[in-house]
């Protein structure tokens, strides 16, 4: 049984960076960061992107479609000036697609306003940019001295101070930030954020972290009381909820399919869509076609087949539109549609 127990929240009080853990972590960083494609520029642009990209998914995977990406887009004018349907073109296998509708849509805000917003409070008034990118961009692009919260961060920080509770609220995930920002002082904002990022994406991972190279391994909190394993806490999962969605689409022998803005689902809003109807179900529905994960849905769903003209007729009061079936993932790339359309 360990006697040494975390700090809890409540027993936290000036917990900051010290001098000394600063310059081991940035000496480390400078001795050991990976060669990403985005740490060669401080265009603030590529630095967007990259963030916005690295959102789940990792940068390993990242890579290639970075620089096809920067390659078919070199600059926000290139981007504003583009068509949603180019964007999607170049963003397929990324998924998640509204973040290429944001940077989109964000780029056409940069272009009318001539200025590439330079602080963290500026940057968050762009559609798909939060807290976490906002000050990953100011601090890396334009050095200013804020610190990032993401999950690399987060595990980070509570091994480093041993911290017991439960972040994903809102006052410990402020104690969380204001610590971060400590970080900053002293050393370039850019390699410190970059460093946090970096030594739990190499070494201080969730699963078998390797401490023995840890710039910290000293002075490592968790480290001198045994609760590596134990931190940082896991946050509930939320029941899924669960969706039965029935689908219309034209009879096999249509080469044509309607589609309609969608309004009446809770998921792809404002995004052309199959037309149909949700019901929210309490358990899984005993029929269904194929089920499709979205976020926190479980989507069941159901396809019947009509004619076009029926289709169209049915849902002549919804904006809709018709379509060839290639062309139906250029309107709307996601992955549920094509199986919809393929089944």
């Amino acid at each position: 049984m360990k006697t040494n127990t975390p700090q809890t929240f409540a027993k936290v009080t000036t917990e900051k960076a010290t001098k000394k853990d600063i310059g081991l972590l940035h000496t480390w960083y400078l001795d050991n960061k990976r060669p990403l494609p985005w740490r060669k520029s401080k265009d603030p642009y590529k630095i967007w992107i990259s963030e916005i990209m690295l959102q789940q998914t990792t940068s390993k995977a990242v890579i290639p479609f970075f620089e096809r990406f920067t390659k078919k887009f070199p600059t926000v004018n290139s981007l504003a000036k583009a068509k949603i349907e180019d964007v999607y073109e170049v963003w397929s296998g990324l998924g998640y697609y509204s973040r290429a509708r944001n940077i989109h849509k964000a780029a056409k805000l940069i272009v009318d306003n001539k200025s590439f917003p330079n602080t963290y409070e500026q940057l968050l008034e762009l559609p798909g940019i939060g807290p976490y990118t906002s000050r990953a961009i100011a601090s890396i692009a334009f050095s200013q001295p804020v610190g990032v919260l993401d999950g690399n961060v987060i595990r980070v920080l509570s091994r480093k101070h041993n911290l017991a509770f439960e972040w994903w609220k809102t006052k410990e995930r402020n104690f969380l930030q204001d610590l971060s920002d400590s970080y900053m002082k002293g050393k370039s904002p850019a390699d410190m954020n970059q460093a946090l990022m970096e030594l739990g994406a190499t070494l201080c991972k969730p699963l078998n972290p390797s401490c023995l190279l840890c710039p910290w391994l000293k002075t490592c909190s968790a480290q001198k009381n045994n609760t590596i394993e134990e931190l940082p806490l896991v946050k509930p999962k939320a029941a899924k909820k669960i969706l039965l969605w029935t689908v219309e689409i034209p009879q096999k022998k249509s080469t044509k399919i309607v589609l309609v803005k969608n309004q009446y689902a809770p998921f792809l809003k404002n995004q052309w869509l199959v037309p149909g109807s949700i019901k929210v179900c309490k358990t899984r529905p005993k029929t269904y076609d194929l089920k499709h994960n979205i976020t926190k849905y479980d989507i069941y769903v159901q396809i019947k087949s009509n004619s076009l003209k029926q289709i169209e007729t049915k849902y002549k009061n919804s904006e809709i539109i018709k379509t060839i079936k290639a062309d139906v993932k250029k309107l709307n790339p996601s992955s549920v549609i094509q199986k919809i359309i393929n089944l």
